[in-house]
């Protein structure tokens, strides 16, 4: 997802606002069908079909394969990737995009089979392709005589018929409903490549997140163990009790659970977003950027409000049941009313062989062809009421329609107020955690300074060292809560009105200090063995 600074707003998918049913023309049958939006290629921005330079060794595996050795989930490749890039692998690579870009072509077969209905069809049909006849005649004549003939006989006999519908009541809403449903399955394929967007920008900032929950924790391991090393000598020189060693001991253990949470998280996180975006098996992505405020929501939240309900398929989808019921309601109305054709029918027989009749006709043969053509009508003069009960049923499935198209308005206006409110909370957050963060950190400095200067405990250094790193946490989830909320509103209004911030001048050398410790790997041990030992 590309958040931009300009005040562009992305346009809707279909070419005309919602509207309510009734409120759609004065022509009664226009008002029966219902409004029928229609998507607007030119309007919505396509899906990319290919993977952008450098990209192309990340194609997603066949839609079949199925790894069978172990060897072949190995993860060999630890690729780092930017947002915009993530946005071109899901688009290209996502089996659940491709799947629903399907139902949209399925749509479509199914359209095309019922325009069908008006096209005349043609039928050949032959019974005897050929048929070989064998068997005696036997006759007994009044003189006494009986007279048998065999009736051997090779017959070859075709019928082709052409008809076509002069009325068909069905015809026309049964084409109107399969072009509805057609129009939906795109509004539909519109809206899976939006919140795709959506997903694959919310599991990309999840993994922005989670490195910098991998950083805080290593930052806390270390500052942790100059604690405890701080410690052990002050002890070991006879200033300091062994209370404070076992201070530091503790505090090294909370962080350095801390930081083996952090990177099971983060190895999730790396494994959803892959996931997300079908990549090969031996390829886990990365965050390429770090997690930073991507800009500020300019818009108002009435003016968000507004813009989703112009926006937002989910209505236009709506309306398109409301369509689809009415245009059932018509073809079961039209199952009882009558039914016209034109047909035209031309049969042709061959024949050599004996006749299968009393009289023997030795060597009888020849050809007959017969041609017909006129009018064939049917009605359904009673049906029980099954077809009117049929017609109120998909009627009031439209009612039902026309009640979750306001249901589904008022729960856009909620999505777009509840994450207006979350993104201001979480502005307000990133604030007072930032000023939490700085004060948290010149605390444990201070505390550290004094520690060493034998004025306070190695308590005091503990707590403060624990305050910044649940801090330095909470700063890192308000930045990431923000980040969300902002790509919701851009996906719930369209909108893309986002002023971006400023980059933030960084020293070219990173600073020396506690950073400067290593985090040494502690090994696995069992967890019945590690429960036993802290059972001790």
């Amino acid at each position: 997802m590309v958040l931009h600074g300009a005040g562009a707003q992305e346009q809707p998918a279909s070419t005309a606002l919602p509207l309510a049913p009734d409120t759609v023309g004065a022509d009664p049958n226009k008002k029966l069908r219902g409004y029928r939006p229609r998507v607007n290629p030119a309007l919505v921005p396509p899906a990319a079909t290919q993977l952008a330079p450098g990209l192309e060794n990340l194609a997603a595996p066949a839609s079949l394969a199925l790894p069978v050795k172990p060897g072949q989930v190995v993860i060999q490749q630890l690729r780092p990737l930017g947002l915009q890039e993530v946005e071109n692998l899901a688009e290209v690579n996502n089996p659940n995009l491709k799947a629903i870009a399907s139902q949209v072509d399925q749509a479509q077969s199914n359209l095309r089979a019922q325009i069908a209905l008006w096209y005349p069809s043609l039928n050949l049909q032959a019974n005897s392709l050929p048929t070989f006849t064998t068997g005696v005649a036997r006759a007994n004549g009044a003189n006494g005589i009986t007279r048998t003939s065999a009736t051997d006989r090779w017959a070859f006999g075709t019928l082709l018929t052409a008809q076509w519908a002069l009325i068909n009541p069905q015809r026309t809403p049964t084409i109107a409903a399969a072009r509805d449903q057609f129009e939906k399955a795109k509004f539909q394929y519109v809206i899976a490549l939006r919140d795709l967007r959506l997903q694959v920008a919310s599991a990309y900032f999840d993994l922005q997140q989670a490195d910098d929950q991998v950083r805080i924790g290593q930052e806390s391991v270390r500052a942790s163990t100059v604690s405890l090393r701080d410690a052990k000598a002050r002890f070991q020189a006879g200033v300091a009790t062994k209370l404070e060693v076992l201070e530091a001991e503790t505090q090294l253990s909370r962080d350095q659970q801390l930081l083996t949470n952090a990177l099971a998280a983060q190895a999730i996180a790396r494994r959803s977003l892959a996931a997300l975006l079908d990549l090969p098996q031996n390829v886990t992505p990365t965050a390429k950027d770090p997690a930073r405020v991507v800009g500020v929501w300019q818009p108002s939240l009435q003016e968000s409000v507004v813009a989703a309900y112009t926006f937002r398929e989910e209505l236009d989808q709506a309306l398109l049941d409301i369509s689809i019921a009415n245009s059932q309601a018509n073809a079961a109305l039209g199952s009882v009313q009558p039914f016209l054709n034109i047909f035209t029918a031309f049969t042709g027989n061959i024949f050599d062989g004996n006749e299968s009749v009393i009289t023997a006709q030795p060597g009888s043969s020849g050809t007959n062809y017969d041609t017909a053509i006129g009018l064939n009508l049917s009605w359904k003069l009673f049906d029980g009421g099954a077809a009117a009960a049929q017609s109120r049923q998909n009627k009031q499935l439209a009612q039902e329609n026309t009640f979750r198209f306001a249901q589904r308005r008022d729960g856009i206006r909620l999505e777009v107020e509840e994450s207006f409110y979350e993104l201001e909370k979480n502005n307000r957050n990133i604030v007072t955690t930032s000023r939490e963060v700085i004060s948290a950190r010149e605390a444990l400095r201070l505390a550290r300074l004094r520690f060493q200067a034998g004025v306070t405990t190695q308590r005091e250094v503990v707590d403060n060292q624990r305050d910044l790193t649940q801090a330095e946490v909470r700063y890192s989830a308000s930045i990431t809560d923000y980040n969300k909320r902002l790509a919701e509103l851009r996906r719930r209004t369209g909108l893309d009105q986002v002023a971006s911030c400023a980059p933030v001048a960084l020293p070219a050398m990173k600073p020396a200090g506690a950073s400067d410790v290593p985090v040494e790997p502690a090994p696995l041990v069992p967890a019945c063995q590690a429960a036993a030992q802290g059972a001790l």
